[in-house]
C-alpha cells in the first residue's frame, strides 16, 4: 500500500509527501529527518491510499503541482486543520 499525504506543522504551514510507511515517515518528519520539515512538530491531517505506488505518485505530484487541487483539498479537510493547528 502506498499513502499520499498531507502534515500540517502549528504554523498551518503545510507537507505534502508520499510513502509506503506512513507511521514511520510521520516520525522521519518529526524527528528532523527531512530537510524540509526539520525543526517543527508535524500532524497527519489528511491521507489517501493506493495499491500502486505510480498512482500515489502521479497523486502527490497534482496535489504539489496544482493550485486548485491544493485548495480544493485544504477545503475539504479544514477544520482537521484547524484542529491540528490548535492541539
Amino acid at each position: 500500500m502506498y499513502y499520499v499525504y498531507q502534515i500540517v506543522d502549528e504554523d498551518t504551514k503545510f507537507y505534502t509527501g508520499y510513502t509506503s510507511d506512513l507511521r514511520e515517515r510521520i516520525k522521519r518528519h518529526n524527528a528532523g529527518e527531512n530537510e524540509s520539515t526539520k525543526g517543527k512538530i508535524w500532524k497527519l491531517v489528511y491521507y489517501e491510499a493506493y495499491l500502486s505506488e505510480k498512482d500515489a505518485r502521479r497523486r502527490e505530484k497534482q496535489i504539489k503541482d496544482s493550485g486548485q487541487a491544493r485548495r480544493f483539498l485544504r477545503e475539504r479537510i479544514r477544520e482537521s486543520i484547524l484542529e491540528a493547528s490548535s492541539d
